[in-house]
């Protein structure tokens, strides 16, 4: 198979049938074999009954259904396990990516070798003030901290390599970083195109200010777990050596001040010195007890399911 198109949703029954159409089309006229993925993220109108109607008219359809919404990067990663194509396309379903990008996506990776292509959406149709000028200042600090070198790292069109996406682990919210933890997980072709970006046709948005905040600090999580979710004692290690050396340090300072220099001087508890080594050690001492637990829970862990699935179309 050439290509699965994997599709997140959520309240977006309006443009389901229009948006297969439009897709269907262009594999046609493209003579690619495929697959549509569409993950219902617990939606509440009738989306559902829209995938399934398309799932019983054509094959290529198939579905997944969350019991409850549980987010954009858990219905990726459910999109990901069930993909079979050689190349995987991820869009929205909003009708704001455009399906005609899909062949030169494909191109890229199957002729270009790229491991990855993001969509970069140079032109936008989107709030000024509420989502371009957020989405800028993300996209420019996501830049120096992953040194990934996108333009647009939030954009839902991208195309994968089919072993890109079965060995990257999308959770909580870093859908916003798969490039990121493609790089970390040694897929470091990446590229990028411009793509045309459609002014919204139906509903509203899904964005808000808590999905801006949320993206920083999920930034903060993914540079920290790219640097030292492996060792966390590298991190918290040095940081307790560090601590301990500045507390022990001032302990011998007071010890050979009290014995040599002022033995009649003021007691060593009533020094600020003394509190200043005594909150220091026992500062060290608590980092490299966090190390030891990470390095015991890293070694540890289990993997357990982050989405429950209410019902499936066309998928063993």
């Amino acid at each position: 198979m050439n290509i699965s198109v994997v599709i997140p949703l959520l309240n977006e029954q309006e443009s389901l049938t229009e948006l297969h159409d439009w897709i269907a089309k262009v594999m046609a006229a493209n003579h690619f074999s495929y697959e549509i993925i569409f993950i219902d993220d617990g939606s509440t109108d009738a989306s559902w009954d829209t995938i399934k109607q398309l799932s019983e008219q054509y094959d290529h359809v198939k579905g997944i259904r969350f019991l409850r919404n549980f987010g954009k990067s858990q219905a990726l990663h459910a999109g990901f396990e069930k993909a079979k194509g050689d190349v995987i396309i991820t869009m929205d379903a909003d009708l704001q990516d455009n399906p005609n990008e899909i062949p030169e996506l494909y191109q890229m990776i199957t002729a270009d070798n790229f491991d990855l292509v993001s969509g970069w959406k140079k032109k936008r149709y989107d709030s000024v003030i509420s989502k371009n000028l957020p989405s800028k200042l993300f996209n420019w600090a996501a830049r120096k901290t992953s040194g990934v070198k996108l333009n647009d790292f939030n954009c839902g069109l991208k195309a994968y390599k089919h072993e890109v996406v079965k060995n990257i682990d999308v959770h909580g919210e870093m859908h916003r970083y798969i490039p990121v933890l493609s790089k970390n997980a040694g897929f470091s072709n990446i590229g990028e195109k411009v793509v045309q970006h459609q002014a919204r046709k139906y509903g509203e948005t899904k964005f808000g200010i808590d999905r801006f905040i949320h993206g920083f600090l999920d930034l903060i999580t993914i540079w920290f777990l790219s640097r030292f979710g492996r060792r966390p004692m590298h991190l918290f290690g040095a940081l307790g050596f560090i601590m301990f050396a500045i507390g022990f340090s001032f302990a011998i300072y007071l010890g050979i001040d009290k014995l040599y220099f002022n033995p009649f001087g003021r007691l060593i508890t009533e020094r600020p010195q003394f509190y200043i080594a005594l909150s220091t050690m026992i500062i060290g001492s608590q980092f490299f007890v966090a190390g030891f637990l990470g390095e015991i829970i890293l070694r540890n862990r289990q993997d357990k399911k982050r989405y429950l699935i209410k019902d499936k179309l066309n998928i063993k």
